[in-house]
């Protein structure tokens, strides 16, 4: 009886699960997505499940799912869903996404076929693209422009497959930019990593056993990765210099303290907005330049961290043998580009080596696996804003809207359609307009603007002064003479004091401000010449004007000289 109660149970539970299915299976029949507008939308009678399984590349540490972002997509309507393990190398387990609601499936098969749309790191391989369907969206990195055999695959499946790497570059995605995420990670981590395989400090020393020279480190490439490598180095108390194509990030590194690498080549460099943020394809002779450049600089440096990539492209190569056969024993090079083929010509990629001269060369491709905690927490908060977008009813229900900027330019297939490579974004970074030069005048230039100034000046004087005596006429001629006693001192105190101030610099306002108050007190003492009056309501007006003229003269010398004290301190 037990056994024919437990078969009972199992076929109503069955029977259960089939009814739902049934019921699911022929709303999406009766609603189908609409095929208007661009938009669709999944839509169905349970909720719509977020899946992320634990990653297949070997190493892998990272995870696309931390239970902090699953709590932030449930209150988006989704249910979340984790393979067993999968953020165990981060430093997540299985019990505490359990205790963020997140449901957790023992394996890979059953995460897939369960959810609806699945979030990932890597780039899947043909083993999990085979396990997409039409109702179906993938949330990973793709690598688009090197994987015609991925994005075929996808659209036979007939999946929509958003690329986390093709993310635009403009103001309003920077919160979905999981590159620049990785980036920002790899490129602290290469600085990190160099400083284990080089055997000084990078900050300069003077002990009791002698002086210890600073590490002289090199950046090569100023983007993201790039610029986080030159914070760490300089904070660290390096001597770092910086190099990059794209003209305008040379004031953002002398800002973080390092020295950027100019070349002495006339030739006008791309600005980095007109190419989405990333460098563009150098002229061979400014290449020639930047290589000449280099050699100069590869016996100096301790240190070199390559960044350098271009889209879809191989890794251009910037740092040749014989630079490194130039430098010195001990030297290390950090190849952030090594997947790509490397920017150094002597990179084996994910491994470690030592050239004969000493010269340690690293091309790892796993800088933000390294730190799979934080990688993981960045790139997880980079999909649930990806979502956050897909959702903006915050109903649990993707509305996959190909008209939005970020998300055309994210998808590589669509309803069937391999949807890569995207149009350009309708809005567009704004380029950095270049710095106007001004020539420098010659001594004859400089004299004749001045005298040009003179006679402007005098011309203005001139005619001021004109004005006023008509003016000053043609009041006398009506006014009694003891009214324009008393007028004409006024009007000329407001005429010496207006050129006194005025005459004096702007930038000096702020710190002289109480000293031209005093001045303009002195010139108030013209109105006391009439101390002298019968009248004993003159006297006693001219006796007070004389108090506090001066209060206001021996106080504003005395605020100044606190002023100017502050000022020689700071």
């Amino acid at each position: 009886m037990q056994k024919c109660g437990n078969a009972a149970a199992l076929c109503g539970d069955a029977a259960k699960s089939l009814r739902k299915y049934i019921a699911r299976d022929s709303h999406n029949v009766c609603d189908p997505y609409p095929a208007d507008a661009g938009a669709v939308r999944t839509r169905g009678t349970d909720k719509v499940k977020i899946g992320t399984p634990k990653e297949v590349i070997n190493g892998e540490a990272r995870v696309a799912m931390t239970p902090d972002s699953a709590r932030q997509l449930q209150k988006l309507g989704y249910d979340c869903a984790i393979e067993s393990g999968a953020g165990l190398s981060a430093g997540f387990s299985d019990a505490t996404y359990e205790d963020a609601g997140v449901e957790v499936i023992k394996t890979a098969a059953a995460l897939w076929k369960a959810s609806d749309i699945i979030a990932k790191v890597r780039q899947p391989n043909e083993a999990e693209l085979k396990r997409l369907n039409s109702k179906k969206t993938l949330i990973s990195f793709f690598n688009p422009g090197g994987n015609a055999e991925g994005l075929e695959l996808a659209k036979s499946k007939g999946a929509n497959v958003i690329a986390m790497e093709m993310v635009p570059r403009i103001s309003r995605a920077q919160k979905m930019d999981a590159l620049s995420s990785m980036a920002n990670i790899a490129g602290y981590r290469a600085v990190i990593e160099a400083g284990n395989n080089f055997g000084r400090f990078f900050t300069g020393q003077i002990t009791a056993a002698g002086k210890v020279p600073p590490a002289k480190v090199l950046v090569v490439g100023a983007g993201v990765a790039g610029l986080a490598a030159v914070g760490t180095s300089t904070s660290l108390g390096a001597i770092t210099l910086a190099f990059d194509v794209r003209p305008e990030v040379a004031e953002q590194v002398e800002s973080m303290g390092a020295e950027f690498v100019y070349l002495d080549f006339e030739e006008e460099q791309a600005d980095g907005a007109s190419s989405g943020g990333y460098a563009s394809v150098s002229s061979p002779e400014f290449r020639e330049a930047q290589l000449a450049k280099f050699r100069e600089l590869a016996p100096e440096v301790d240190i070199v961290i390559t960044t350098a990539l271009i889209p879809n492209r191989e890794a251009p190569e910037l740092w040749t043998e014989d630079m490194v056969a130039s430098m010195k024993p001990g030297s290390v090079i950090v190849d952030l580009a090594a997947e790509k083929g490397g920017n150094c010509k002597l990179t084996v990629m994910d491994e470690k080596i030592v050239t004969d001269n000493g010269v340690t060369i690293i091309g790892y491709t796993d800088f933000p696996s390294r730190m799979a905690a934080q990688a993981s927490t960045l790139y997880a908060t980079n999909i649930r804003h990806m979502m956050t977008d897909l959702t903006p009813e915050k109903d649990g229900q993707i509305n996959h809207d190909m008209e939005d900027d970020v998300i055309r330019g994210a998808t590589v297939t669509f309803d069937k359609e391999i949807t890569f490579p995207p149009p350009p974004p309708k809005i567009q970074a704004i380029a950095a307009k270049p710095k106007e030069t001004v020539p420098e005048l010659t001594p004859e230039e400089k004299r004749a603007l001045e005298v040009a100034e003179f006679k402007q000046q005098t011309k203005n004087q001139v005619t001021l002064l004109t004005v006023g005596a008509v003016l000053l006429l043609g009041v006398g001629l009506v006014a009694p003479a003891s009214f324009m006693q008393h007028f004409i001192v006024f009007v000329l105190a407001v005429f010496v004091g207006f050129q006194v101030i005025w005459n004096v610099a702007h930038s000096l306002h702020t710190p002289l401000m109480a000293v031209t108050n005093a001045i303009s007190s002195i010139i108030i003492l013209g109105a006391l010449m009439q101390i002298g009056s019968g009248s004993f309501l003159v006297i006693l007006l001219a006796a007070l004007s004389v108090f506090m003229t001066g209060i206001n003269i021996f106080g504003g010398f005395l605020v100044t000289r606190r002023m100017l004290a502050m000022f020689q301190k700071s």
